[in-house]
């Protein structure tokens, strides 16, 4: 439930029309604060190239890793409704602070209400069901925005999974702001990417893999293992959703039959078309601009 104890019709609004049973056949959507979600879709692309995708990516409101619940929870559900109004059945939160802030509310007090034959799902069960996996000595590093820090969501699903295991995490609040800027190997991002994970090792020194909870981390994959301690392994979210989504549509026919197949990727953006594709060489995407709509109608 919400912790600010506020209502419903506060979060939701009070005069949003349910939407038609059963009758969306679409791409799955994949919805991002930015462009770090782009890091996921390329995973689910390479893994299951024939669906169709549609990428919406909330670049007019980014970061949300320093809003408040209640601002996470409404930005995130007009994004899902976007991708809902589109045909999606399916909608990945490629997004971990709004899987870490939004995904329970809306799963639980909204799509019941609104569009119960649809799902959202996120990126925290995912990878905290096979963090624990990578750990020889039981010591996790997880690296995140400080609103999914905030959340304590990571410490409390790995501890579900696996309660022998000691997690520590920081939140690297510049570093989202720096990928999305395009600053993924400059003199600053070298700075700040040492100096956090300084701090993250000073608080267990013993640690021997490090989560990267965030989609935008693989973007300084690079300047990452730099600085990392010989020997640590690093644990990217991509391949891992990649594979549990597989495994879900396999498990619930009802939603893959509902999940187009023609193989194509289009994207949405709240900011501008050019800006998009020209950030989106940064995550090893090259999207022509005829792929991109500019969305704008519910900022």
């Amino acid at each position: 439930m919400n912790p600010n104890n506020k209502s419903q019709t506060d979060l939701f609004g009070a005069s949003e029309a349910r939407l038609p049973l059963e009758t969306s056949v679409g791409a799955i959507g994949v919805f991002d604060s930015g462009l770090g979600g782009l890091t996921v879709l390329r995973h689910l692309h390479q893994q299951l190239p024939y669906y169709d995708y549609l990428y919406l990516g909330d670049q007019a409101r980014v970061p949300y890793g320093t809003r408040s619940f209640e601002t996470v929870l409404r930005y995130t559900r007009e994004g899902v409704s976007e991708l809902f109004s589109r045909g999606c059945a399916l909608v990945i939160l490629a997004c971990n602070t709004a899987s870490a802030k939004a995904l329970r509310s809306l799963q639980q007090e909204w799509l019941p209400s609104v569009a119960p034959d649809r799902r959202i799902l996120g990126v925290l069960r995912p990878s905290t069901e096979e963090a624990g996996n990578f750990t020889r000595n039981g010591h996790l590093g997880i690296l995140a925005t400080p609103g999914t820090v905030l959340s304590n969501s990571y410490p409390i699903e790995i501890g579900h999974f696996f309660p022998e295991i000691r997690n520590t995490h920081l939140a690297c609040p510049l570093w989202v702001p720096l990928v999305e800027a395009g600053e993924v190997d400059s003199e600053g991002t070298h700075y700040f990417v040492a100096r956090d994970l300084n701090r993250l090792f000073q608080l267990d020194p013993q640690i021997d893999a490090v989560l990267l909870a965030c989609t935008h981390y693989p973007m300084l994959m690079d300047v990452i293992r730099q600085h990392l301690p010989i020997g640590v392994s690093i644990i990217e979210q991509g391949p891992l959703i990649a594979e549990k989504l597989k495994s879900y549509l396999d498990r619930h026919p009802e939603i893959q039959m509902r999940c187009t197949t023609n193989g194509t990727m289009r994207y949405l953006t709240t900011d501008k078309r050019d800006g998009f594709c020209e950030k989106a060489t940064l995550f090893g995407m090259h999207i022509d601009p005829q792929q991109v709509e500019e969305v704008h109608h519910f900022l």
